[in-house]
């Protein structure tokens, strides 16, 4: 076991070499020994190891077990300089055990240890994209949990920050093909960092590269399999996935086959869905998604078929008017309650999908069910236009701080949501029924473009004017999907508020509450 002086002397002997450093194995052997000594000789140990390492091949074995023994001592400040020095052993075939090593050394809780190691990290990956990733995702296929949860984590904060040069074309294909068989068994947070990792590639921020993120989002959302409502797993894989879907949705990367999927599978069990969730509205959260997803549809086999579970469902949220008695009052049966939100989604729903069929509800087969539906149309616009000038008067002269409070805000949303349907509602109206209007969700939030300020689309070189604003909010946006979260926003189901601020609007006609 050598002395500190024995290894300052074989060191000497090391350094004095020069290219002859490779003819004293023999000193070279004493430096590896002396991580079986004392606190000092160890922490000498662990700097001059790897300043030779590379002059030794046949016994870079030795010398990597070595520096690993270092990294797992039991002095803090030795298993920090072992840490630090671990990327000079990153040489050739050595690299993607090294970047092995770091990752499992990133289970660490000492946070000045995960700092060195994420650093260390960073940089093989620097030296050597492929090799890093191969350490990395070993570890994430066959490491202990903690360590393959923050090895995703580092993909998913430390890709971004690398240049071009090191996340070229050859390695984001890797990271795809890598990913592709995590995602054959990961959590739902797993996947939601997996997606976040992709969708940053610079490769697939094309049309074709998010149609392929797409597609591994539908495989893993089980779209070829039954929908089972009353499994909560199955319910939340599938709202999961149709989260981190519907930002990729464009006018060139259609929503078809997750629209398809809700419309065959999901809105006919609509009232038996179950989830895990505590407090979550799981049939709004359905139906906002359907919404979305329901503006990127392209050409449909199904089209008419998924129009009419849409319309049937719609029904069920439309009411017709309670029947009247001889008297002209309520003949005993009870208001029923108008869901706002749901109408809202449905609604724009059968809104953008029925642009694809304008000839669905005037057809001769639905003649009777038009007829139906403008009388439901009429009952529940009656009590639209109620509800909104109440929420107008509420709302008059409200500005700032005012408009922050709780009730306020469930005011606000609940205009946006009236206001939309009131929209729609106009245009289902006319003879034959239109749908040419836009509406921007009540959830989403409105784009706006100042005066005067310039759109980085426009050309500011040439002589014609500036194009001028279009005055709806533009389709195919592509905007991240944020689910519903706050107090206020889980009150939104179904606008029965309670003794807060319940749909209880006098009807002044017949002195008669809507709800």
């Amino acid at each position: 076991m050598p002395t500190v002086e024995e290894l300052y002397r074989n060191y000497g002997i090391l350094a004095d070499a020069t290219e002859q450093v490779g003819q004293h194995k023999d000193a070279y052997q004493v430096i590896l020994d002396g991580v079986k000594g004392g606190t000092k000789e160890k922490r000498l140990a662990a700097q001059f190891i790897p300043k030779f390492f590379k002059h030794f091949p046949e016994l870079a074995d030795s010398a990597i077990n070595a520096q690993l023994d270092l990294c797992e001592d039991e002095d803090v400040s030795i298993r920090r300089q072992a840490i630090k020095e671990l990327p000079q052993f990153a040489t050739g075939e050595n690299l993607p055990r090294v970047a092995d090593i770091l990752t499992q050394l990133l289970q660490t809780d000492d946070s000045a240890e995960f700092n060195l190691v994420n650093n260390a990290l960073l940089s093989i990956f620097k030296m050597d994209a492929k090799g890093t990733l191969g350490g990395l995702f070993s570890q994430i296929l066959q490491g202990e949990d903690i360590v393959r949860e923050r090895a995703i984590k580092f993909l998913s904060t430390k890709l971004k920050t690398l240049p071009d040069e090191v996340l070229t074309k050859e390695v984001e294909e890797l990271i795809l093909t890598e990913s592709k068989k995590v995602l054959e068994d990961v959590t739902g947070e797993e996947f939601v960092l997996f997606m976040k990792i992709l969708s940053g590639l610079k490769s697939l921020q094309t049309v074709s590269g998010r149609q392929q993120l797409v597609e591994l989002v539908a495989e893993q959302a089980d779209l070829e399999q039954t929908f089972n409502p009353s499994d909560p797993d199955c319910v939340d894989r599938l709202l999961q996935c149709t989260r981190q879907a519907v930002p990729l949705f464009s006018k060139n990367v259609h929503s078809t086959r997750f629209v398809t999927y809700f419309c065959e599978q999901v809105l006919p069990n609509l009232s038996s869905l179950t989830t895990p969730v505590e407090g979550l509205d799981i049939q709004l959260e359905v139906l906002k998604l359907l919404a979305e997803m329901s503006s990127f549809c392209g050409d449909m086999e199904k089209l008419e078929t998924n129009l009419r579970k849409l319309f049937d469902k719609l029904l069920e949220y439309m009411p017709l008017p309670p029947e009247e008695a001889e008297n002209g009052e309520n003949a005993g049966n009870e208001e029923p309650k108008l869901q706002f939100s749901y109408v809202e989604c449905l609604l724009y729903s059968f809104h953008q999908l029925g642009r694809k069929l304008p000839d669905f509800l005037t057809a001769k087969l639905n003649a009777e069910k038009l007829k139906d539906f403008k009388i439901r149309l009429q009952y529940f616009a009656r009590g639209l236009q109620v509800y909104i000038r109440q929420l107008r008067l509420a709302l008059q002269g409200k500005t700032g701080e005012a408009l922050k409070t709780e009730e306020n805000k469930i005011k606000v949303v609940a205009l946006k949501i009236t206001n939309n349907i009131n929209v729609l509602i106009k245009d289902l109206f006319h003879i034959p029924p239109s749908y040419k209007s836009t509406v921007t969700l009540s959830w989403k939030p409105v784009q706006k473009v100042e005066i005067g300020q310039k759109r980085a689309n426009e050309d500011t070189t040439s002589g014609s004017p500036p194009k001028k604003p279009p005055t709806g909010p533009k389709r195919d946006a592509r905007q991240i999907y944020n689910p519903p979260s706050g107090k206020y926003s889980s009150n939104l189901g179904n606008f029965n508020y309670g003794e807060r601020f319940r749909l209880g609007i006098t009807n002044r006609k017949k002195g008669r509450k809507i709800a």
